[in-house]
């Protein structure tokens, strides 16, 4: 597991053979954009509140008006950012290469899909999304955009809470996007793990997941990882200078590509 250039080739390399990339993006990768970590964001005002009392739903329900405004401002945060290279690496590389990536993320923020990323498998929910506290009754069900406003809204009916799109501590990830995630660990046969401590599970095991079933892993962190261990290389550096150096080699001629890819293509790089 050396680094420095020999590794970075290899990886390159690796990438370019690779029939089947399955890629896991982490905070890390977010933060390069801007948008604090979860616990980075626990400063100022915040610093006094046990992330308990702002990401569970115990905590929601004790303080609703201080969780929802907490929220707010970490919303406005995302809006704020903009995708960085690495974001933009990864689109590119779905758009030259179509059907080879499939793209997992613990983030909940949109900045891979505003890159241009698609189908992009969202383990921690999405920020930006809202949904009923309780599952809604009515069929078909309200849509919480219909709330009536408040800090949090809430349904002029039943009173029911609206709350973020977000996996809270103490909630199961998405059924749906864990096994589409396993499932990718599981059939391909190169992994990134780009941007993430590896310290929040189960998406830190999607590394050992793809490991056993056959693949090359590859952690790419500025700072040791808790799954480096799982890893067959390890590249020390952020995700907005590696991604590009590991991915925009790979990129096939544009006589290659289709007309209506390279409009696609172009908007990316815009």
């Amino acid at each position: 597991m050396a680094s420095g250039t020999t590794c970075i080739e290899r990886v390159r390399e690796l990438v370019r053979s690779s029939k089947s990339l399955c890629v896991l993006t982490g905070a890390g990768m977010s933060a390069e954009s801007g948008i604090a970590t979860f616990r980075d964001a626990l400063t100022g005002l915040w610093a006094r509140y046990d992330p308990m009392e702002l990401a569970s739903e115990r905590g929601f329900r004790a303080h609703p008006e201080r969780v929802w405004d907490w929220y707010a401002e970490r919303r406005r945060g995302v809006r704020a950012a903009l995708p960085n290279a690495g974001h933009i690496a990864l689109a590119r590389y779905a758009l030259v290469h179509p059907g080879r990536l499939t793209l997992i993320t613990q983030n909940v923020d949109d900045l891979h899909q505003r890159a241009g990323s698609d189908g992009v498998i969202r383990l921690h929910g999405d920020i930006l999304r809202d949904r009923w506290l309780q599952a809604c009754r009515r069929e078909p069900a309200c849509d919480p955009h219909g709330a009536e406003p408040g800090r949090p809204p809430r349904c002029s009916s039943c009173g029911n809470l609206v709350r973020p799109g977000v996996v809270w501590f103490g909630e199961a990830l998405p059924v749906d996007a864990l096994l589409a995630a396993e499932r990718a660990a599981e059939r391909c046969d190169a992994m990134l793990v780009v941007g993430t401590s590896g310290a929040v599970h189960p998406a830190a095991g999607l590394a050992g997941v793809a490991r056993r079933a056959g693949a090359t892993v590859v952690i790419v962190n500025p700072q040791p990882s808790d799954i480096d261990d799982e890893a067959h290389e390890l590249l020390r550096g952020t995700t907005a200078n590696m991604l590009p150096a590991l991915l925009d080699g790979t990129a096939v001629a544009l006589s290659d590509t289709s007309s209506g890819m390279l409009q696609r293509l172009a908007s990316v790089l815009q």
